[in-house]
């Protein structure tokens, strides 16, 4: 299993970011042996979020050959013409390591603040990934209801950017990331490693029906919430610092999160592991290089 990073993009505590903080954090994901760094994408949140995509493009230069994925950016709130034309920029200075993680959207106040109709997301989405598939992948452009199919420049260097698809793990969800996608992204906190592993089997028949090979199907894991700690003061703070953002009781987030001892957190990791994940995205609640250098040293090796 591969470990990658979420960008420090919230204010948990309302100081802000330092001019600094990004470089900082993606040196230390980059030296410690983290292989890819994840930002995602909300225009509103319970907490300010700063911009992912100006953010990834902020740190190119120093992620030396990292991996960098949208996980997930959101191409109905953002227009996929728009959210294409950034991809192909990121990728372009990144060398071609861009991996785009798209979704939905599970904020309906992101959808309002743009005017746009809730309940019509999925109908814009599939005819959304038609059109980044125009512009970064080389799919024929066809007639749309939302969206123009005009193919802008410049393309990516290479013949595709890879694109995958957000998904809890709904039946819907599966068979479109088997009809349509290059990967799955699962949520760490809306699932458990035996949901993700049920759902992965499904999606692996939806895959064989299509003629498409399971095995080159990469299955991501992002937002996995996490604080390193021997202490139980430390976790319970966390813990309920989460539970209070995302409104979800702690019981059920603390067995789904990595919040607590290396030995428990390497634990839930190997059964992810199992399950079948390639890579899993962590996101430090707080002192995040510190968290990434635990992470790597502690849990890591126990894997």
């Amino acid at each position: 299993m591969q470990y990658g990073a979420h960008l420090p993009l919230i204010d948990f505590n309302g100081d802000g970011w330092r001019p600094d903080e990004l470089n900082t954090y993606v040196d230390a994901a980059r030296d410690t042996g983290f292989s890819a760094l994840g930002a995602n994408d909300h225009l509103v949140f319970q907490k300010p979020w700063l911009d992912g995509l100006t953010a990834l493009s902020s740190v190119i230069h120093r992620t030396g050959d990292m991996m960098l994925a949208t996980t997930i950016s959101l191409p109905v709130v953002r227009n996929p013409m728009a959210l294409a034309k950034q991809a192909a920029a990121i990728d372009i200075l990144s060398g071609g390591r861009l991996v785009l993680g798209v979704g939905p959207g599970s904020s309906s106040r992101d959808h309002a603040l743009m005017g746009l109709d809730y309940e019509e997301r999925w109908k814009r989405f599939d005819e959304a990934i038609h059109v980044l598939r125009c512009h970064l992948c080389g799919d024929e452009p066809r007639e749309g209801s939302y969206y123009s199919h005009e193919v802008l420049e410049p393309k990516p260097d290479r013949d595709g950017i890879p694109i995958w698809l957000g998904s809890w793990g709904s039946d819907a969800g599966l068979r479109r990331v088997a009809r349509i996608a290059d990967g799955w992204l699962a949520s760490a906190y809306n699932t458990t490693p035996a949901e993700l592993g049920s759902a992965r089997d499904n999606l692996h028949a939806e895959l064989r029906k299509r003629g498409r090979d399971p095995e080159d199907f990469p299955c991501g894991l992002s937002t996995m919430w996490t604080y390193v700690t021997d202490t139980g003061n430390q976790r319970n703070e966390q813990l309920m610092k989460l539970s209070r953002m995302l409104n979800r009781p702690p019981g059920g987030l603390g067995d789904q999160v990595l919040i607590g001892p290396a030995e428990e957190c390497a634990q839930k990791l190997s059964a992810y592991a199992a399950a079948g994940v390639d890579t899993v995205f962590i996101w430090p609640l707080a002192d995040g290089t510190e968290q990434l250098e635990r992470f790597m040293t502690k849990v890591v090796p126990q894997v």
